[in-house]
C-alpha cells in the first residue's frame, strides 16, 4: 500500500511540475506580447503617455503616472486591468482612453500589457 501512495505522489508531483513548466512558457510569450503593445505607438500607444524601465522605450510620454512598483500600487492585477480597460470608471476626467470599453485593444492585448506593466 505505502508503494502504490508513493507512486501516485510521484506521478501527481511529476504532472506539477510539469504543468508548472507550460504556464510559465505561456506567462513568458503573454510579457513578450504585452511589451510589444505597450511599446508599439501604432497599437495601444501606451508609451506616448506612460515611462517604463524598459531600454527600448524611447521618447516615453510623462502625460500619465509611469510604470513602476505596480504590483504594489495595485495588488489585486484585476484592479489594474479594470484600470486600463476603462479608467474613466475611476475618474471621469482623465485623460487615458478607455482602450477596451473603445476596442482601442483587444481583450489578449490588455491581458499581455497587464502581465508586462505588472513586473514592474
Amino acid at each position: 500500500m505505502s508503494r502504490l501512495i508513493t507512486a501516485l505522489l510521484v506521478a501527481s508531483l511529476c504532472g506539477l511540475l510539469h504543468s508548472a513548466r507550460v504556464p510559465a512558457t505561456e506567462q513568458a510569450e503573454l510579457i513578450a506580447e504585452g511589451r510589444a503593445v505597450y511599446l508599439d505607438k501604432s497599437r495601444g500607444n501606451c508609451i506616448s503617455c506612460h515611462a517604463i524601465d524598459d531600454a527600448d522605450a524611447k521618447l516615453a510620454g510623462r502625460q500619465g503616472p509611469p510604470m513602476f512598483m505596480m504590483a504594489q500600487r495595485f495588488p489585486d492585477k484585476r484592479k489594474l486591468r479594470a484600470q486600463i480597460w476603462d479608467a474613466t470608471r475611476n475618474n471621469p476626467l482623465t485623460i487615458m482612453p478607455p482602450v477596451g470599453k473603445h476596442w482601442i485593444l483587444s481583450e489578449e492585448e490588455i491581458d499581455a500589457v497587464v502581465e508586462y506593466i505588472y513586473q514592474f
